[in-house]
């Protein structure tokens, strides 16, 4: 999509803190972090949200996982544990329609669940 944000971040056209990088993702820095550690992973191929993953686009969650293992290893908290979240449309939170993982930790995060 031409005017879409993450789009225009994955083709260079804005740039980013770069974290992880392969031909199907690309992972950068968040600009306004919830954490010491605040990812944003994103396929390049342009999905608007997580309902648009069909089982032909099945191989963008692995995708979205393993990249999000490499960058836990990379930021340096993979062992003491961090939190992913894909949130899915307005009501989910999600505003950049983009599908996109978050990658949170650095520090004791709080159950936002219970």
């Amino acid at each position: 999509m031409s005017d879409c944000l993450f789009c225009k971040i994955a083709k260079g056209e804005i740039s980013c803190t770069k974290v992880y990088e392969d031909d199907r993702v690309l992972a950068f820095d968040d600009i306004h972090p919830m954490a010491p550690v605040h990812v944003i992973l994103i396929p390049k191929r342009h999905l608007s949200t997580l309902l648009d993953v069909d089982s032909q686009d099945i191989t963008v969650a692995g995708d979205l996982i393993s990249a999000a293992r490499k960058i836990a290893q990379i930021k340096g908290i993979a062992q003491k544990g961090f939190r992913t979240v894909i949130n899915c449309n307005a009501e989910g939170g999600q505003v950049v329609f983009h599908l996109h993982m978050h990658i949170l930790g650095g520090r004791k995060l709080q159950d936002q669940l219970g």
